[in-house]
C-alpha cells in the first residue's frame, strides 16, 4: 500500500509544529505563566524544553521515520515483541483526547459565531450567564463538537500532502498573523506595559519546586509527547530529514507562539485590572470581559479583535485535531487495509461519539466516572496517566532495548549529521527524560 509523504521541509516543520501548537499554547500557557511567576516560569519552561521536549521529540521521530508506518507497526518494528502495544497506547490516547478536545474546540466555534453576530456584549454577569446557558444546553455544544470533528475529517481524507500539509501551510501562517495583530492591539492599550513587564521581567522569588514541576509538565504536554503523533508524522518524513534540526525548529516555533499568546493576553488583562490566571474560564468568561472593557471606547475595534481572537483559537485547535485524527486513521488504513476515506470515517465516528458524551457530561447530563464528569475523567486519564506512560516507555525502549547502533544510524542519518550530539541525546533519553517523567507523575498525584 503506497504511503503519502510530506512534500517539502517547510511542510514538515509547519505540520509537525501544528500538531504541538493548540489551545494549550494560547490558553493554558498564559494562565500557567500567570500563576507561576511570569517571566521566571518562561525561563524554566524553556530549560525544560531543552531537557525533556527536544530529546523526547527526536525519540518519536526516530521510531516513526525508521519504520515508515503507523505507530503500532513502528514501535513493533523498532523494539520487537510486545513494544507495538506502546503504539496502540498512543492511538487510544490520541483518540480519547480528540473526543474531548473537540468539545472545547466546538465551544471556540460557537464563540467565533457569537463574536461575528455581536452576541458577546453586555456586562460581566451577562458573559458568565451566556457561557453557562450555552454549555448546559443539551444539543448545541454537541453539534459544534461533532462539526469540529467533521471539519478535521475533511482535511484528513485528502491525504498527507493535499490535506495535512496544505492545511498546515495555510493555518499556521494565519495563526501567526492573527496573533501578531492582536498582540499589537493589546500592547497599545493604556497600562499595557505592566503586562509586558510581568511577562518579560523574571521574579525568581516566586519560583518554588512546584513551579519547576509545573513548567516541566507544560513542556511535556505542549509538544504532544506520548500521543504517537510525532511518531506518525515522522513516518512521512524523507530519509534525509535532519531530526535534531527539525525538532529544534518545531520547539522554538511552539515556544514563540506560546510567548506571543502571553503578549496577547497579559497587556490587555493588566490594562483593565483583570487577573490572567483564571484557569479554564479564561478564554470563555474572563477574556470576553477583558475585550469589552479594554476596547469600550473603540467598540468597532473591540468587535474585530474579538472575532480575530476566536478565529485564532479555532485555527490553533484545528492544527492539533488534524494530527490526532491522523494517528488513528493511519492505523486503520494500514492495518485493516481500508481506503483512507473509510479509515478516517471509522475514527470520525468513534471520536464523535466520545465528543457527544463528554459534552453532555459537563452540561445537560449526569455522566460521571470516579467522581468526575466523563470529560474531566478523559482529561485526567490521558494527561496524567496515558501520556506520561507512553513517553516513559518510549524512552526506555530507545535507551535500553533497541541496539545502540540501530538508534545511532537513524539519529545521524547513517553517520551524516549531528555526530557529536548523539551521546548527549542518549544520556538524556536513558536518564534525564525518564526521571523528568517520573517527577511529573509524582507531582500530578500529589506525592511531591
Amino acid at each position: 500500500m503506497e504511503r503519502g509523504n510530506f512534500g517539502t521541509k517547510l511542510g514538515i516543520i509547519l505540520a509537525t509544529a501544528g500538531s504541538a501548537v493548540g489551545l494549550g499554547n494560547v490558553w493554558r500557557f498564559p494562565f500557567m505563566t500567570g500563576q507561576n511567576g511570569g517571566a521566571a516560569f518562561i525561563i524554566i519552561y524553556f530549560a525544560c524544553i531543552l531537557l525533556l521536549g527536544i530529546p523526547g521529540m527526536v525519540s518519536e521521530f526516530i521510531i516513526g521515520r525508521h519504520a515508515q508506518s503507523n505507530s503500532y507497526r513502528a514501535y513493533g518494528k523498532m523494539g520487537g515483541g510486545w513494544w507495538g502495544l506502546v503504539g496502540i497506547l498512543g492511538i487510544v490516547t490520541s483518540t480519547i483526547i480528540l473526543g474531548f478536545y473537540a468539545v472545547v474546540a466546538g465551544w471556540c466555534l460557537q464563540y467565533l459565531w457569537a463574536a461575528i453576530t455581536s452576541q458577546l456584549h453586555g456586562d460581566a454577569s451577562y458573559v458568565q450567564q451566556y457561557f453557562t446557558e450555552f454549555s448546559s444546553n443539551p444539543w448545541r455544544p454537541c453539534l459544534w463538537a461533532v462539526a469540529f470533528v467533521v471539519i478535521t475529517h475533511l482535511v484528513i481524507v485528502r491525504g498527507v500532502q493535499k490535506g495535512i500539509e496544505r492545511a498546515s501551510k495555510i493555518l499556521m501562517p494565519l495563526l501567526l498573523l492573527l496573533l501578531l495583530v492582536i498582540v499589537v492591539a493589546s500592547c497599545l492599550l493604556p497600562g499595557a506595559i505592566e503586562g509586558v513587564r510581568f511577562l518579560l521581567l523574571p521574579d525568581f522569588s516566586k519560583v518554588t519546586h512546584s513551579v519547576l514541576l509545573e513548567a516541566l509538565g507544560q513542556a511535556f504536554f505542549s509538544l504532544s509527547l506520548g500521543t504517537a503523533c510525532l511518531c506518525t508524522y515522522a513516518s512521512y518524513f524523507a530519509r534525509d530529514t535532519n531530526l535534531i534540526r527539525s525538532a529544534t525548529q518545531i520547539a522554538l516555533l511552539d515556544t514563540t507562539i506560546a510567548i506571543l499568546a502571553g503578549l496577547m493576553i497579559f497587556p490587555a488583562a493588566f490594562s483593565v485590572g483583570v487577573s490572567p490566571d483564571s484557569g479554564p474560564s479564561l478564554i470563555f468568561i474572563t477574556l470576553p470581559n477583558v475585550f469589552l472593557q479594554a476596547f469600550s471606547q473603540m467598540p468597532a475595534l473591540g468587535y474585530v479583535i474579538s472575532i480575530l481572537f476566536y478565529a485564532l483559537l479555532v485555527f490553533a485547535a484545528l492544527t492539533s485535531t488534524i494530527s490526532m485524527h491522523e494517528i488513528g486513521t493511519a492505523f486503520f488504513h494500514e492495518e485493516l487495509h481500508l481506503s483512507r476515506r473509510k479509515a478516517a470515517c471509522i475514527l470520525t465516528a468513534v471520536c464523535s461519539v466520545i465528543a457527544v458524551f463528554c459534552s453532555l457530561s459537563v452540561g445537560a447530563a449526569d455522566i460521571h466516572l470516579f467522581g468526575m464528569s466523563l470529560m474531566d475523567f478523559c482529561d485526567f486519564l490521558t494527561a496524567q496517566i496515558m501520556l506520561p506512560a507512553g513517553a516513559l516507555l518510549t524512552s526506555i525502549m530507545l535507551g535500553f532495548v533497541v541496539s545502540r547502533q540501530k538508534v545511532y544510524d537513524e539519529f545521524t542519518n547513517g553517520g551524516n549529521v549531528s555526530l557529536w550530539l548523539f551521546p548527549v541525546w542518549r544520556v538524556s533519553v536513558r536518564f534525564v527524560v525518564p526521571i523528568c517523567i517520573l517527577l511529573i507523575f509524582l507531582h500530578q498525584f500529589g506525592v511531591i
